[in-house]
């Protein structure tokens, strides 16, 4: 499969100059300036450490699970719910997803973020909505901005023949793009398989039907985001994606060499290093209700360094948007009553989208709201 280089592409518009001023990340330009804007300057207390140490993630052989051996499986089973009861975070290896796809979905980001800006704004994400680039948080919040771009696509399982991801970025870049958006199709495909794999063994981990989660996202409406961290010439002042726990159930990443990626454990920041032969998974606020508390969502967030661009590819499984998040009956008894009331997650969602900047009390803060909306 061959990469196009799309900023080549002569039928895009060429970027007016006269465009009104105002706060705008432009990574050409923000890369090599000395002096960052105020609005990209975290407070003190949460400016990224200097050399944090290593967070021992376990790293799970999915290998003999996926071939049906019931004693690798056990042992995957085991790791997970040590590693969930304590922050989280897992890696899994042997996951049957194909190097070459990995590879592509990597390299295509660099056509897309390397366009001028104005063409990347062909496909500006709008307020409220999760589909769409982002330069920044410009848009939605004045303060405490992330260094980074985003593009984000909404993904489908419901329909198996739906090319719902590639339409997408037809309809929004054009034709020229098709490949670009078959590449991410196909990932999203993937990643979609992998995660209702991992949801079998979290249901084993957690001692309920193996099917059980499995079914539950086998519709998934899930998000697909391409992260893209420009260098910044004061690394130490701003962060490339701030302290949160993910709101979503699963989160699929794949980190490029660069890394970045720390994890509040313990009272302090720990880094995971990348493993191109790995995805990093983690647990989100959505699997955490599900689980009934006894898997935890962790507090994380991703640093960026003044030499280099770092990319990541974030998959985040959400449940399609008529499921209804209650755990099953076999984790709740006298002992752990329910810890978080029912909702769906187009609720989660809304919340913090227009509510609330996710961060490591959002699922509480959003359970105490749905329950004082239903007093």
């Amino acid at each position: 499969m061959a990469v196009d280089c799309i900023s080549n592409i002569p039928s895009m518009p060429h970027c007016p100059k006269d465009e009104p001023k105002k706060l705008v990340f432009d990574a050409s330009v923000l890369r090599f300036q000395s002096q960052i804007p105020k609005e990209f300057i975290w407070p003190d207390d949460e400016k990224p450490s200097a050399n944090p140490p290593e967070l021992k993630v376990p790293l799970i052989d999915l290998g003999g699970f996926l071939s049906g051996d019931p004693v690798a499986t056990t042992e995957a089973s085991r790791l997970i719910r040590e590693a969930c009861g304590q922050h989280g975070f897992f890696l899994v290896v042997n996951h049957g997803v194909d190097a070459k796809l990995v590879a592509d979905a990597h390299n295509y980001m660099d056509n897309f973020f390397e366009l001028p800006l104005c063409e990347k704004q062909r496909a500006q994400r709008k307020f409220g909505e999760d589909c769409g680039y982002a330069s920044s948080f410009t848009g939605r919040f004045s303060t405490k901005l992330p260094w980074k771009e985003t593009l984000s696509l909404h993904y489908s399982a419901k329909n198996s023949s739906s090319k719902i991801v590639e339409d997408y970025v037809v309809n929004k870049l054009g034709d020229e793009l098709r490949q670009f958006g078959r590449v991410y199709q196909d990932y999203c495909e993937a990643m979609s398989k992998l995660s209702l794999g991992i949801m079998e063994i979290l249901a084993i981990s957690l001692g309920v039907n193996r099917a059980h989660f499995k079914e539950f996202f086998e519709k998934n409406e899930s998000i697909m985001r391409l992260n893209y961290y420009p260098p910044c010439q004061k690394p130490d002042l701003t962060l490339g994606t701030g302290p949160h726990c993910d709101p979503t159930s699963l989160t699929i990443l794949h980190q490029d060499r660069v890394g970045g990626l720390q994890v509040f454990v313990d009272d302090e920041w720990r880094s995971v290093s990348p493993n191109s032969e790995a995805f990093v998974v983690n647990i989100g606020d959505t699997f955490m209700a599900l689980s009934n508390g006894r898997f935890k969502s962790c507090m994380h967030r991703a640093v960026v360094n003044s030499r280099e661009t770092r990319k990541s590819l974030a998959f985040f499984l959400c449940p399609a948007g008529d499921k209804l998040v209650a755990p099953p009956a076999e984790l709740v008894n006298q002992n752990s009553p329910r810890v978080y009331p029912d909702f769906t997650w187009p609720m989660l969602h809304e919340f913090v989208q227009k509510h609330y900047r996710a961060d490591m009390n959002t699922l509480q803060v959003f359970s105490d709201w749905v329950q004082h909306r239903n007093s």
